[in-house]
């Protein structure tokens, strides 16, 4: 064992009738209803953009759902992430969100994702994994149910591209004694934690290798993958947190690169699906499901992968319908001298060219493909840079100027024409902040259809 802390003692363990809080427990039921039937799911928003947040609240609000929202370990942690915010931030800031639009929060479902040592793989094994138990410590304090513990990539001293799977586990088990420990801390009554673990887990945001589809979850690996980590669990005293795994991070075949979408197959699947009758109270968790047909991800819902993550899709449709906007904007400006357009496009640019860290491993090709993949690439890493004071204040440009004009519906036309069908049917204003609020719905409502069907 890697790990050889004493267990804990006197973990508090929820009675089997404890209520797990009306989020958890609405989780649970979709949960077993999906192992019993395959109809219904959840999907997570995995974002901390202000306007994706707004918008999964409001469809949310809509749907009657739990609002459901996870973040990274990359985009939120101690240390502020790529967002800016500690978890406790977070947390404060979504339920803000949703107190703010009249969503109760005893209908927020927080959890993290890739909790585990990623953002300091770059370290020695040691220090890494000791801030990832920081970070899964002050997740839990911060009121996050559902936690995925993540140990699948190599560290510094790690050997080779890939860890033992027996490793990745007793990293896992680790990252859950630090949960557990973190959940004795919480007022009594507090809703108890679920986990998500696994050992094939897509990279975050989607691959970097667009040449092929990735290889499907063999039956075999997830029945090992199971026992492996049970067996980690109980080395470290977790067997009544094992209890509260309920889901396994698989790869189903789908993914999408800079240029390239995976789309699920469920032939290639069939036998992945099929395995999950020989493990009860478990579903499996689908990463990188951005940019699928709603026809797939329904069948994929009915094949068992209950959960659905969905981020970089999000801050997608956000950049289109900002960079639409301001094609508006010069449009209705381009002759006014006395109006400073703003440079949304350059500016967004000129933050990620100055900050390479952020996306420079995940694009390749020549420099025309590269400098157009920053900006339109389905990996959408120019959502790292949205938060740079540069970029917001063009952002505020482009609403201070078409806000002293009314936009006509011809531009609309032009540049969003979902958005001007849904002005001609009476469902939509043409204004700036309400048609990006209905271009992120658009997706949003895809993965509502597809988990409620």
């Amino acid at each position: 064992m890697e790990h050889t802390e004493k267990p804990l003692r006197g973990t508090r363990q929820p009675p089997r009738n404890q209520q797990w809080g009306e989020a958890g427990g609405r989780l649970r039921e979709i949960l077993c209803a999906n192992r019993k039937s395959g109809k219904g799911g959840t999907y997570a928003v995995c974002s901390a953009h202000v306007a994706v947040i707004e918008a999964a609240v409001q469809q949310s609000l809509q749907d009657g759902s739990i609002l459901h929202v996870e973040s990274t370990s990359s985009q939120v942690n101690q240390f502020g992430g790529y967002s800016g915010s500690t978890p406790s931030q977070f947390a404060h800031f979504i339920r803000s969100a949703a107190q703010k639009a009249g969503l109760p929060c005893e209908r927020i479902l927080l959890g993290g994702d890739h909790l585990g040592p990623f953002p300091w793989r770059a370290e020695p094994s040691g220090s890494a994994l000791t801030k990832a138990c920081d970070l899964v410590e002050d997740c839990v304090a911060a009121g996050y149910q559902k936690v995925h513990l993540d140990a699948s990539m190599p560290c510094a001293d790690d050997p080779g591209r890939s860890l033992p799977e027996r490793l990745i586990a007793e990293r896992a088990a680790r990252l859950c004694h630090a949960a557990e420990k973190a959940f004795q801390k919480l007022p009594p009554g507090s809703p108890p934690l679920t986990y998500v673990i696994g050992s094939e887990v897509p990279a975050p945001g989607g691959e970097s290798d667009a040449a092929q589809s990735p290889a499907v979850t063999t039956a075999e690996h997830v029945n090992r993958t199971l026992e492996t980590f049970r067996s980690a669990f109980s080395g470290l005293g977790l067997s009544s947190a094992w209890e509260k795994v309920i889901a396994l991070v698989v790869q189903p075949g789908v993914d999408f690169g800079s240029n390239a979408i995976f789309d699920y197959d469920p032939v290639k699947a069939q036998s992945l699906s099929a395995t999950l009758s020989n493990h009860a109270g478990i579903v499996f968790e689908a990463h990188s499901t951005d940019y699928q047909s709603p026809q797939a991800l329904a069948r994929m819902i009915r094949d068992h992968f209950a959960i659905l993550k969905v981020g970089p899709w999000l801050t997608f449709a956000y950049r289109e319908a900002v960079l639409a906007l301001s094609s508006m904007e010069r449009v209705l400006f381009g002759t006014k001298s006395e109006r400073q357009l703003s440079k949304v496009w350059q500016v967004l640019e000129e933050a990620m060219l100055h900050n390479p860290s952020l996306w420079k491993a995940y694009y390749h090709g020549s420099e025309d493909e590269i400098r157009r993949d920053l900006i339109y690439g389905f990996s959408d890493r120019c959502r790292y840079y949205w938060n740079q004071p540069a970029v917001q204040a063009e952002v505020s440009r482009l609403f201070d100027n078409l806000a002293t004009e009314s936009i006509p519906l011809t531009l609309v036309s032009q540049y969003l024409p979902m958005e001007y069908q849904a002005i001609r049917a009476g469902a939509l204003q043409a204004v700036p902040e309400q048609m990006i609020q209905y271009h992120i719905r658009r997706v949003l409502s895809v993965y509502a259809k597809a988990c409620s069907a």
